[in-house]
């Protein structure tokens, strides 16, 4: 896997308007989506077509160049807010659409095999990319719309543990979302889901009084996590409802794909930190400086600045050069993690003993 290329001049995308215009990007894949979700059902060659953009986004990524400008200061705020809100608009259409689609061409169609992995990975980068973005916002309907979205991919849940378990915890053995150093994303597959639902429900039950509270208690009414596994049920068994068995199926393993795309990126985003106590740092984060997944990540790919300042909007999130860097975007990590993780841990290990970072930070060998 090649890393990103030259970095963009400083002089480049400094425009509000410009700065606007190539966030943009974020709707190529809910785009191509919706596009499949409309015009189906498609013969077996022209559904297949549709994969062409999740390729084209992998490649793009790689080849990607740097971008290091800092935000700019005077960027007004609602048109970046309005592009979050047609995201969400998109993923309740492309849901409801896919399941439609599925009805009408059958669960063994070549259609059902491109909708779990267009609609499954857009469902990651968009629907729980975005939702990352609102579940932090201070207003409670953004937040509220965060959650919306997270129960179009079954993890609802992931409100509640990344804001108020993960964003305290991170780089600690007591985080379930740091990947540990060494570990290979399977090994971390199957110990973050459980991890993260049983601490999600924990801290819930907590802040309602009682973190042992039982499933009878008057007080689960106004539990988060439980209103989550409730709405989330209610959405996939009103598709079976209304499109049927393969609708419903599709709706899973879609939501499965999406959860998987967010998995890598949570594997990578941390993998092999270790923080020292005290103020989370820049250096206690994975970032890319790649231009391509910045911008059509609403900013994700700024990592530590979001875990310094976690209610800074994307569009100011800041470039901070001590932070480690991946070798690639997120759409190459991703596809590197999942398909040759060895080599990933290779990258990921020769950067942090580079700046001497996780078990290679200087402190932690000498306490060792």
């Amino acid at each position: 896997m090649q890393s990103t290329r030259s970095a963009t001049s400083e002089s480049q995308a400094t425009s509000p308007l410009r700065i606007w215009a190539l966030h943009l990007l974020c709707f190529v894949l809910p785009l191509a989506t919706l596009a499949f979700t409309l015009t189906g059902p498609h013969s077996w060659w022209v559904a297949l077509l549709f994969l062409l953009p999740l390729l084209g986004s992998v490649v793009a990524d790689v080849w990607s160049p740097n971008e290091q400008r800092q935000p700019t200061p005077d960027l007004a705020k609602w048109p970046f807010d309005a592009v979050l809100y047609v995201l969400v608009a998109l993923q309740l259409a492309n849901i409801v659409l896919t399941a439609r689609l599925i009805s009408m061409s059958g669960l063994f169609s070549v259609d059902a095999l491109v909708a779990i992995l267009l609609v499954g990975i857009n469902s990651g980068y968009s629907a729980i990319v975005v939702a990352h973005e609102l579940i932090h916002r201070p207003e409670p309907h953004m937040q509220l719309l965060g959650r919306l979205l997270l129960c179009t991919t079954m993890y609802e849940h992931f409100s509640t543990e990344h804001v108020r378990g993960h964003h305290k915890r991170l780089g600690t053995p007591d985080d379930p979302a740091t990947a540990r150093f060494g570990e290979t994303f399977w090994d971390f597959w199957r110990r973050t889901i459980p991890a993260q639902f049983r601490s999600a429900w924990r801290l819930e039950s907590k802040r309602l009084g009682n973190a042992e509270m039982k499933l009878l208690d008057r007080r689960m009414m106004r539990h988060r996590v439980l209103q989550g596994v409730i709405a989330e049920s209610t959405l996939a068994l009103a598709l079976f409802a209304v499109f049927g068995a393969a609708a419903f199926l599709i709706h899973l393993l879609q939501a499965r794909q999406a959860v998987m795309a967010l998995e890598a990126v949570n594997y990578f985003e941390h993998w092999g930190i270790e923080r020292l106590p005290g103020r989370v740092q820049p250096v206690d984060s994975w970032d890319t400086e790649s231009w391509f997944s910045l911008y059509t990540l609403v900013g994700l790919t700024r990592h530590a600045d979001h875990h310094a300042y976690a209610s800074r909007p994307y569009q100011q999130l800041r470039h901070f050069d001590e932070s480690p860097k991946l070798p690639t975007g997120y759409f190459g990590m991703v596809t590197l993690v999942l398909l040759n993780n060895p080599r990933a841990r290779r990258l990921l290990s020769r950067e942090l003993e580079r700046r001497k970072l996780g078990p290679f930070r200087e402190s932690l060998a000498a306490a060792a």
